[in-house]
């Protein structure tokens, strides 16, 4: 089979999601699928077993198509340290760093490590579901692209895009998308997806006519807006999905939304829990007042606790300790609750003081510890990952807590994914809210967190059935473009 490329009018039109739902409804069919990225921009990551880190988002498509998260899934990682600097991820591993003037032009290499991890993944699975990055038609950057239409030309991947109908547009965007491609990228785009559209389909159908008769391309289908469908964003704090729907409960949470945030996908348990509202915000007000305050990773600990500090957010976190209020760091967070933190690799700035809330002292090593680490709390199973190069060390009196400490209403560990587990979130849930003078107790009979994200995946891959026209995107992925298309 040749295998397919999904692409995206621009970044967010859900481009993951539906990969991950054309996984799925492939992996029903009884093909061996794969997903793949040739490069990622995110900080959002995740660990395979074999201590890989991969983004997030082809994390999630790999249990899709029910196969085993792997590096050749996503060969390169770029995670944004700064505006104008990324850090290297390259088939798992740490691999250096890439300037933004180095963008356009250094990237050979890395195009040529994706390109060879793709051939092989090919050999090795039916349909290999390939997802682009931002748009196809960001022509500025097209020469050394290896992402989008130049690992379509390479591979000869019949290109299908994705278009955003809620963000309004759509159909011009489609248009341009086309137009602005030259005539041999055009000669691969092989369809139109409309995602996210909400009322009767009646009503676009004129509008879908007319742009099949514009572009020469068929409309392969409309998806619906699907509600409570948010899972693994490939964007740090993309949580809209999840904080719109699920307000209104008696315990509060506040994440502080970081600049550099990463992984923030540890609250996304959280905000799926019954009688649990999740709230992003970097107003002290707001984390002073909530029952229970979340400072998430960040891929730049000394230069977010710099952030926290300039929106006086360290005086609310302080007062919330001497009030007995429950703060929990993670990663990142975890660091800056330290009395201080010695970086000489991430940020260079040497020693620093942290937040004084732990009696611990945090030191940057340049080896980046990647683990899939497990343990206990009061008894309940925790399995987790791990992503640092700061490790915490105690020089005081308090409590373990996981790989981490607790002292009084302070708790922190480096393990991201903790609260996926269910058991163990529920517990800590609820001893926190004790903690914040709330009764609430876990809902008999609500789903685990990992039954909700196979439901959510289900969902996905139900749309693509019912939605699509999947007789054509079968024939697409089995034969490749069609030969005689019209160039605009």
């Amino acid at each position: 089979m040749t295998g397919l490329l999904v692409a995206g009018t621009t970044s967010d039109a859900g481009k993951s999601l539906v990969t991950a739902g054309i996984c799925r409804w492939l992996a029903r069919q009884g093909l061996r699928v794969a997903p793949f990225k040739a490069q990622n921009m995110s900080n959002n990551s995740m660990v395979c077993a074999d201590g890989a880190e991969i983004g997030r988002a082809q994390w999630l498509q790999a249990l899709a198509a029910g196969a085993e998260p792997e590096a050749a899934m996503n060969p390169v990682l770029l995670k944004p340290g700064s505006d104008h600097r990324s850090h290297v991820i390259a088939l798992g591993k740490p691999f250096g760093t890439l300037e933004a003037g180095e963008y356009a032009t250094g990237r050979a290499g890395l195009a040529e490590i994706a390109f060879g991890t793709l051939a092989e993944l090919r050999t090795r699975f039916d349909v290999v579901v390939c997802e682009g990055a931002g748009s196809p038609a960001e022509i500025n950057l097209r020469a050394g692209d290896y992402v989008n239409m130049g690992l379509a030309r390479r591979f000869g991947l019949p290109v299908v895009v994705v278009g955003d109908i809620d963000r309004g547009g759509v159909l011009a965007a489609m248009y341009g998308t086309q137009g602005l491609l030259s005539g041999e990228d055009q000669a691969l785009l092989s369809g139109w997806i409309v995602n996210k559209f909400r009322g009767d389909v009646g009503l676009l159908r004129p509008g879908l006519d007319r742009i099949e008769e514009l572009t020469g391309r068929p409309v392969l289908g409309v998806l619906p807006w699907l509600d409570g469908v948010w899972i693994d964003s490939e964007d740090a704090l993309a949580a809209a999905g999840w904080a719109s729907e699920h307000g209104g409960g008696t315990l509060t949470v506040a994440v502080v939304r970081f600049p550099r945030a990463s992984n923030a996908t540890d609250v996304d348990a959280l905000a799926a829990e019954p009688g649990v509202s999740v709230r992003l915000t970097a107003e002290p007000d707001v984390v002073r007042t909530s029952d229970i305050v979340v400072l998430p990773g960040t891929r730049s600990t000394v230069d977010d606790l710099r952030w926290l500090r300039s929106r006086g957010l360290e005086k609310a976190l302080s007062e919330r300790v001497v009030a007995g209020r429950p703060v929990l760091g993670i990663c990142g967070g975890y660091q800056m609750l330290a009395r201080e933190i010695h970086d000489e690799v991430e940020s260079g700035a040497g020693v620093v003081p942290g937040l004084g809330l732990l009696p611990t002292k945090v030191v940057f090593s340049a080896e980046k510890v990647l683990g899939r680490p497990a343990g206990k709390w009061r008894g309940h199973p925790v399995a987790a990952y791990e992503i640092h190069h700061g490790s915490a060390f105690s020089d005081g009196e308090a409590e373990p807590f996981l790989d981490g400490w607790r002292l009084g209403s302070v708790w922190g560990t480096t393990w991201h994914g903790t609260l996926d587990n269910d058991g163990f979130r529920r517990a800590w849930l609820a001893e926190a809210a004790a903690q914040a003078g709330v009764t609430w107790t876990p809902s008999p009979g609500a789903p685990g967190f990992a039954a909700l994200r196979e439901s959510m995946l289900d969902r996905l891959a139900d749309a693509v059935e019912e939605c699509l026209d999947t007789e054509v995107l079968l024939r697409l992925i089995r034969s490749g473009p069609p030969t005689g298309q019209r160039i605009l």
